[in-house]
Formats: C-alpha cells, sequence, structure tokens
C-alpha cells in the first residue's frame, strides 16, 4: 500500500469512526430487526438484481470488444474474463487495481498496453456521461413531489445535464484537434505549473488515442447504445434490490428516480474504494442516503444498504477468483504489475 491508499485509508477510517461516534448516542439499532427485515427480503428480487450486474459485464465486455476492432478484431464477449478479473479485483484490493482490466486486454490481445489505457479512459468518461445522462432525466421527468428536497436535485440535474453537454462538446474537439487541445491545456496549465501542465497534456492526447478507436457516427452510437444499456441494467439492479425489502413500506415503494439518485450516492462513495474498509464505508454512507433522504428506518436501510454492496460490487469476486485461477493469473501480482506499467504511461504515450 503506497502513501496515498496510506493517507486515503486513515482519512476514511477517521470518517466512519466520527460517524459511529455521532451515531452511537442518537441512534438506536435493532438488530433484531435488522435480522428480521433480511429475512422478510424478497429473494427473487435480489437475484434479478444480481442477474442485471452479471449481464452489464457482459455489456461492458462488448463495448471495449467494439472499441478494438480498428486495431484488433477480436470476439463480442472474449474479453469477459479481463472484466470479471478486473472487477474482482478492485473489490477486494482497492481501486488501486482499476489498471488491472487495460492490462490484461493487452496481454490477451497483444495490443499495445499505451493503447488499453487509452480505451480504459474513454470506457470510463462513457460510463460518467451515461450515468449523469440517466440521473438527469430521472430527476427531470419525475413527477412533483416524488424527489426529497426536489429544488436542490432540480439544480443538480441541471448542472449535471450542462455538465454532460459540454464533457460532449469537450470529447468532440478532442477527437477532431486533440493535439491542439493538448497543447493549449499544456501551456495553460503550465503558466500555474510545468508538471501539472504536462500531467493535462498527456491525459489529452491518451484521451485522444482511446478516441482514435472509433472512426464513425456508427461506432461512436454502438458504444453510446452499450454504455446506456449498461447504466440502464445498473440502475434495474439497484431497483429491484432496494423494492425487494417488502417489510419496509419506503423501500418496497422505492422509484426508478429516487433508486437513480441512490446509485449516484453510492457511485460517489465508491470513488475511494479502498480493501475491506472501503465496504463498510460505502454502507455507511448509502445507509445515511436512504435515511436521511427518503425517511427509511435505520435498520432496514442498512440491510438494504449491505445488500446493494453484495449485489453490485462484491456478487463479482466468487467468478473472478474461479475465472482467475483458470486464467493462471495471481491478482496481487497483476495488481502490482498493473500499477507499475500505468505510472509509466505519459512516457510512452507519442506526443503529437
Amino acid at each position: 500500500m503506497n502513501k496515498k491508499q496510506l493517507v486515503l485509508g486513515l482519512l476514511a477510517l477517521v470518517a466512519l469512526a466520527a460517524l459511529v461516534v455521532w451515531g452511537r448516542d442518537k441512534i438506536h439499532f435493532d438488530f433484531a430487526d435488522f435480522r428480521s427485515q433480511l429475512a422478510l427480503a424478497n429473494w427473487w428480487k435480489i437475484a434479478i438484481g444480481a442477474g442485471c450486474i452479471y449481464l452489464a459485464y457482459a455489456f461492458r465486455a462488448a463495448r471495449w470488444a467494439l472499441l478494438l476492432r480498428h486495431n484488433k478484431k477480436v470476439g463480442l464477449f472474449s474479453l469477459m474474463g479481463t472484466q470479471v478479473i478486473g472487477f474482482t479485483a478492485v473489490a477486494l484490493i482497492g481501486r488501486i487495481a482499476d489498471p488491472v482490466r487495460p492490462y490484461l486486454v493487452s496481454k490477451k490481445t497483444g495490443l499495445p498496453l499505451s493503447n488499453q489505457f487509452a480505451v480504459y479512459i474513454v470506457e470510463r468518461l462513457f460510463d460518467a456521461g451515461a450515468m449523469a445522462l440517466i440521473f438527469c432525466l430521472a430527476i427531470l421527468l419525475a413527477p412533483p413531489g416524488a424527489m426529497p428536497h426536489p429544488e436542490l436535485v432540480r439544480k443538480t440535474a441541471y448542472w449535471g445535464l450542462l455538465l454532460t453537454v459540454l464533457g460532449a462538446l469537450f470529447l468532440v474537439a478532442v477527437r477532431l484537434a486533440g493535439g491542439m487541445v493538448a497543447t493549449f491545456l499544456e501551456d495553460s496549465f503550465g503558466i500555474v505549473s510545468k508538471k501539472l501542465g504536462h500531467a493535462i497534456g498527456s491525459k489529452v492526447r491518451t484521451f485522444r488515442t482511446g478516441l482514435d478507436t472509433m472512426h464513425s457516427f456508427s461506432d461512436f452510437a454502438a458504444v453510446v447504445s452499450l454504455s446506456l444499456g449498461m447504466w440502464v441494467l445498473i440502475s434495474l439492479a439497484y431497483l429491484e434490490t432496494t423494492q425487494a425489502f417488502v417489510a419496509s413500506p419506503e423501500l418496497a415503494s422505492m422509484t426508478p428516480a429516487k433508486c437513480v439518485l441512490l446509485m449516484v450516492v453510492s457511485g460517489g462513495a465508491s470513488i475511494f474504494q479502498l480493501p475491506v474498509l472501503g465496504w463498510f464505508t460505502q454502507i455507511g454512507f448509502v445507509t445515511a442516503a436512504l435515511s436521511k433522504f427518503f425517511g427509511v428506518a435505520w435498520e432496514p436501510a442498512t440491510a438494504c444498504a449491505a445488500t446493494l454492496l453484495v449485489v453490485t460490487f462484491l456478487g463479482i469476486i466468487p467468478v473472478g477468483l474461479i475465472w482467475a485461477q483458470f486464467e493462471h493469473v495471481s491478482l496481487r501480482k497483476i495488481t502490482v504489475e498493473s500499477e507499475s506499467a500505468s505510472e509509466e504511461l505519459p512516457e510512452v504515450l507519442p506526443a503529437e
């Protein structure tokens, strides 16, 4: 674990401890009710939610394959293993394992590592755009009074929609004139810090390399469709899982718009995912959101948050560990190798 991870881990631990101290005298937690909520849950709906998540991995593999097809044609679902093993590494080791997926794809296909990291950046930006678009539409199309703090939520949705549009315009600008954009940003931020300017310029050039994999509007449309389809599946997994807690009226009647809001909270909490500790901080954040935003009692909120973590994040671990055995992949070793490779990435990317 490097110094950055250690600092983040300590901050998360302090935040979790502060939450426990704050809630110790303010919240009476009934463990019997917590167990009852789990026992009474509709596990068929939870299974459907888990199925949606597994299907989303297939969408993710197909999207990566499409992003490679102008460099090397691979089977539409031939990269499933790289996705499953990669996300298993993240679940067990933390966000430090994010580079595992592009690293495994590079080893599997024989394509340059720099190209796969570029595809990874494009993939994550499409994820952010698809998630933001679904969030904005769900909030703006929700009937009046359907959301907590409606004015604040709607204002957030409008800003999110604006940022999504600006992001799309930036994507077009980088695709058409990536070298000029990179140089402009490098010079602009270089006034403040040469190192910062160089880093930003390198990232934009990396992004441009990834965008080069889309040669036509049909390529772009296919990637957008897969991204939206995948995040619709993830949203459906949240909806099915929350509505499975039939003993809680607030959860059983959860609407799609509310679930999308919850998904955004959960996604934000997972950005700095840490080994094991991050599981509990994410449960804490989602529980707090369910309680404060939607008025769910602490016991069903905690049961739901823990189940959501298992369904959407940890459920891939058994499959990933088995797949890694068949592929003769050591998660710890591949994480170290991929992290080292990612740190060298700016040096191997060509300047334009």
